[in-house]
């Protein structure tokens, strides 16, 4: 597959990539690329326009994905996300805080959840009256934990994922930090939403992840999630139309391929007809009584949580470094990176006031 799916050339898709002076805010209009950088110049003022008919842009003729140099196609949008939105990934939560972030000690207690509360997670709607009870009997045996409650419970997990302008594009390197040892990748779909609360899209996304940081404690949640170059996105945002809709995010089926130099290969796939809560419910609980006035980007979470052993038996997966990690969908196309260190990924260097310099010299700021 390439990275952009098969029937791109009917849809629209909204960017940013780099002619050789920086971030340009980009539109693929039916196989045509435009640069739209002199109509806004930012993608977050893009959106906030409206207008993705490419009108008042450089078109740029027939639009290359292997040739363009694609950046993560958001900016200024906050970047969320939300957490234990699928029933495996539930027990994938509980099994780390009960191993304390071991890995050696996650095998037995997948088995015994698994058998005690597998079906009943994935039966019951979030917030019901089933979900109380079930939550009541969970109590009761001492199995209850603070990420079943966001799992069945009426408030959904949201977080902050990383930075303004952190995120990285298809075919950059990706980051785990150097001293974790039980680590592992999320294949998802993220939405784009505008100031106004109005979802205009959909990308895929990495939201890599420290099994080990987290399970010690969820307190060090922004450790597990936000670190350099740990936050992907790509390889362009397909903006909702007639060819495209939320029904298409609801229905669709992300895979996922880990390829290592030591031969590795690990495939999975999470649909998302398993969600536990509808996508535009996560943004109703996103926007909840706040306000992004340059719109955000949020994870809608992930069924993928890889238990296949890689080394030692019982030890399940982590990254290596050298891991290319491939991420698809067949309305949404392909995003692939390349693992790394955090601490040997380029450094984040374009912040808020660096891009906004890049603008002004050229001349793409104006009153």
């Amino acid at each position: 597959m390439s990275l952009m799916p098969a029937d791109w050339t009917s849809g629209t898709f909204l960017g940013r990539a780099d002619f050789g002076e920086g971030p340009s805010p980009i539109l693929v209009v039916r196989g045509e690329l435009i640069d739209m950088s002199a109509v806004a110049p930012t993608v977050s003022a893009l959106v906030e326009a409206g207008d993705f008919s490419g009108t008042g842009g450089a078109r740029l003729g027939a639009f290359d994905p292997e040739a363009a140099n694609l950046l993560s196609p958001v900016d200024l949008q906050c970047v969320k996300a939300c957490g234990v939105t699928f029933a495996t990934s539930a027990i994938e939560r509980v099994i780390e805080e009960r191993a304390r972030g071991d890995w050696s000690a996650a095998a037995a207690i997948r088995e015994r959840l698994e058998a005690r509360i597998g079906g009943q997670i994935r039966s019951v709607v979030p917030g019901s009256e089933g979900a109380a009870a079930l939550k009541a009997a969970l109590i009761e045996d001492g199995l209850w934990s603070q990420y079943l409650e966001v799992a069945i419970g009426p408030d959904a997990e949201v977080f902050t994922k990383s930075p303004v302008l952190s995120t990285v594009g298809v075919g950059a390197e990706i980051g785990v930090r150097s001293d974790s040892s039980w680590n592992n990748p999320e294949p998802e779909i993220a939405l784009l939403v505008g100031s106004d609360g109005q979802t205009v899209g959909a990308t895929l996304g990495n939201d890599v992840n420290l099994r080990d940081f987290e399970g010690r404690s969820a307190l060090l949640l922004g450790k597990a999630k936000d670190n350099n170059a740990s936050c992907s996105l790509g390889p362009l945002v397909r903006v909702f139309d007639e060819s495209f809709t939320i029904d298409d995010v609801r229905v669709a089926e992300v895979r996922l391929s880990i390829t290592g130099e030591d031969q590795f290969v690990l495939r999975g796939t999470s649909n998302m007809a398993e969600i536990s809560r509808d996508p535009l419910d996560l943004v109703r609980q996103t926007l909840s009584e706040h306000h992004y006035p340059d719109g955000f980007v949020l994870f809608l979470g992930t069924l993928f949580a890889p238990v296949q052993d890689r080394d030692e038996k019982g030890r399940g997966f982590t990254h290596k470094v050298g891991d290319v990690v491939t991420i698809e969908s067949d309305k949404l196309g392909q995003l692939r990176n390349r693992v790394v260190t955090s601490r040997d990924a380029a450094p984040w260097r374009t912040g808020i006031a660096a891009l906004y310099a890049n603008l002004l010299s050229r001349g793409l700021l104006k009153a």
